[in-house]
């Protein structure tokens, strides 16, 4: 398989992206969120408990997958990932009703890992082929996870109808898993490339407990709640902002072109201009739109609504490359697996100090205020953030 990609390096930027497709959950959660609420019988704050469980246990999965990835290369990773996100769904159609804590865990838990598992395997792969245009392949890749929230809500539409919500969920996953996993058969490291972490590595700790990790990580964390706090209500929020049901549901699929195009725009920009300018002015474009989204109705909160997931989806997207020029290559996957878990502190935690605080304005207040401090780290990160399309320096 080496070889058949050396000569043909796109073929793994495909498989990638179709592999990308198959694990936008949280994009589609908002497709999801009515039919699992209602068939297993649980209140909107443990529905969206369970969409943040899902964010939650992608950090964790993230650093367990990039491991994994680091030392038996990108595909056991990603083919187990691919089981892992199949047999959460069809997990899914067993678990009684009534019971979030079981949806959690034998949901929320395989799913998340098992996006998890795949998506370092996967972007770390297209970095090591691609070392001079590593925001295009990241950003090529990123634009089948920007345009799955809009396939999976189509799917979500036609299966959960057709077979019930049980075995609708049940087909979905399976079809899924066999994306994903025929995806995973094209992952490989180039020639030359050693897949075991070499002995100079920097230990997991030292990154960890490094200042550029640090605030890096917290910025990750602190852009959750401008998209993820809203993800899985946008549909009735669209319509409580007085859109039409059909129009209403479509948030899902405007926030999923929003996704893709901020996934391919932001890491390609990046090739040309400093990645940390590039992500500050995102971070800066979702605290004033999470202003304006607290205020807006009827088709300004579609508009608004792109605009946040485009930004959104943009600075995560961007972290894959932030972790290379900050630490280097090695243990990239690892490395990006410690980042991510700022996106599960920043999902979980959001979630339950909205849920405590209670009401719709708190939450819009948390996204504003969460991005603006988001940017303030950007900014105390100083030039160490990255180059244009090349590593900084390795930061200890």
């Amino acid at each position: 398989m080496q070889k058949f990609v050396q000569k043909r390096r796109w073929v793994l930027l495909a498989a990638g992206a179709a592999i990308q497709l198959a694990v936008g959950i949280p994009s589609a959660f908002g497709a999801f969120f009515g039919p699992l609420r209602e068939g297993y019988e649980i209140s909107e704050t443990a529905g969206t408990l369970v969409f943040a469980c899902v964010i939650g246990f992608f950090g964790l999965g993230c650093v367990l997958g990039g491991a994994l990835r680091d030392r038996k290369g990108p595909r056991p990773a990603a083919l187990l990932g691919s089981g892992l996100l199949g047999g959460g769904f069809g997990l899914l159609a067993l678990l009684p009703a009534g019971s979030p804590a079981l949806l959690i865990l034998g949901f929320s838990a395989p799913v998340g890992l098992g996006c998890a598992f795949l998506t370092p395997a996967v972007l770390t792969a297209a970095q090591r082929w691609y070392p001079d245009r590593r925001g295009l392949a990241t950003g090529v890749i990123g634009l089948g996870m920007g345009l799955s929230g809009a396939a999976l809500s189509l799917l979500a539409r036609l299966l959960l109808p057709a077979l019930g919500v049980r075995g609708g969920f049940a087909a979905l996953g399976g079809l899924l898993a066999l994306v994903a996993a025929a995806g995973s058969l094209f992952l490989c490291d180039p020639p030359g490339e050693q897949t075991a972490p070499p002995k100079d590595q920097q230990p997991a700790l030292q990154v960890a407990k490094s200042r550029p990790f640090l605030l890096v990580f917290a910025a990750t964390a602190l852009a959750a709640p401008s998209v993820l706090l809203f993800s899985p209500l946008i549909v009735e929020l669209a319509a409580e902002r007085g859109l039409a049901e059909n129009l209403a549901f479509a948030a899902v699929a405007i926030g999923s072109a929003g996704s893709a195009a901020g996934r391919l725009a932001a890491p390609a920009l990046s090739d040309r201009l400093p990645r940390r300018g590039v992500d500050m002015g995102l971070f800066a474009a979702l605290c004033g739109l999470s202003i304006g989204f607290a205020f807006a109705g009827g088709w300004l909160v579609l508009l608004l609504w792109a605009a946040l997931t485009f930004c959104y989806a943009g600075q995560a997207a961007l972290l894959p490359t932030l972790a290379v020029d900050l630490f280097g290559p090695d243990s990239a996957g690892r490395n990006y697996g410690l980042l991510a878990l700022g996106m599960s502190a920043g999902s979980v935690g959001f979630t339950l100090l909205a849920a405590a605080l209670g009401g719709a304005p708190v939450r819009h207040l948390v996204a504003a205020v969460c991005a603006g401090v988001g940017f303030l780290a950007l900014l105390a990160l100083g030039k160490g953030g990255g180059g244009k399309g090349q590593n900084g320096p390795k930061q200890g």
